[in-house]
């Protein structure tokens, strides 16, 4: 996280909370930053009750950086606790948790951008001059072809076990991944519902899963978007709290 000094200082970013449990990485990043915006009071919490302490008495930063992994996190929860205490702020998540579920999840949440922890100094200074002018930013990694953009005949490409479902089987599972609830797949398919579960049944089996929900990340979680990170155990973790 060096050569970080040409970064524009815009979005008047005066203050800085960063919130991580590994000293090192924290200690490199407060420098980084105030390379980057050298007046900047940078605050450090080690989890998330004492970020939550730092707002209580009244630090009130222009930016949180945040990592997903606490000791006193479960899930996207102590993300989304933080959010509902400094609504204004944005957040950038910073994490060694890299599915594509879990990143969609925080930015529908709220989050100004998602950077994975082995992102080079360039890619922070992108983040961090795209959230000081007031967009967000999310790393390209994670921008890729989502299994509902896939053409039918090139859906099993998402993940191996795709290859073994049927191709109604594999159409079912673009629209779970969709979001579709059974009766609407069997609208747009022209199926009984009755057909669209025990196909919905099968389908989990062969991919090995439980759910609607295990499945989808499953198979989101494996895309090229996702290459560089975690797989779907953390992400069925995340999701699920």
């Amino acid at each position: 996280m060096k050569d970080m000094t040409d970064t524009p200082s815009q979005g008047a970013i005066r203050s800085v909370a960063i919130v991580d449990d590994h000293p090192l990485y924290s200690d490199a990043l407060a420098a980084a930053l105030q390379l980057t915006f050298p007046e900047a009071r940078v605050e450090k919490a080690q989890t998330l009750g004492a970020a939550l302490e730092l707002v209580d008495s009244g630090f009130a930063p222009d930016l949180v950086m945040f990592d997903l992994k606490l000791p006193d996190v479960c899930g996207i929860s102590g993300f989304k606790r933080l959010r509902a205490a400094l609504p204004d702020a944005p957040i950038l998540v910073i994490s060694s948790l890299t599915s594509a579920q879990v990143v969609e999840a925080l930015m529908e949440d709220g989050a100004a951008g998602f950077l994975p922890k082995d992102a080079s100094s360039q890619v922070l200074r992108q983040a961090l001059r795209d959230i000081a002018g007031g967009g967000k930013y999310v790393h390209s990694g994670y921008r890729g072809t989502s299994i509902t953009e896939l053409p039918d005949d090139r859906i099993e490409e998402a993940h191996p076990k795709l290859a073994e479902l049927t191709p109604q089987q594999q159409k079912i599972m673009k629209l779970i991944c969709a979001g579709k609830p059974n009766k609407q797949i069997a609208y747009e398919l022209s199926l009984a519902e009755a057909t669209v579960k025990a196909h919905i049944t099968a389908l989990l089996r062969r991919l090995g899963v439980q759910n609607r929900t295990q499945a989808a990340v499953l198979v989101e979680s494996a895309q090229p978007a996702t290459a560089m990170g975690t797989g779907e155990a953390d992400a069925q973790a995340f999701l699920s709290h």
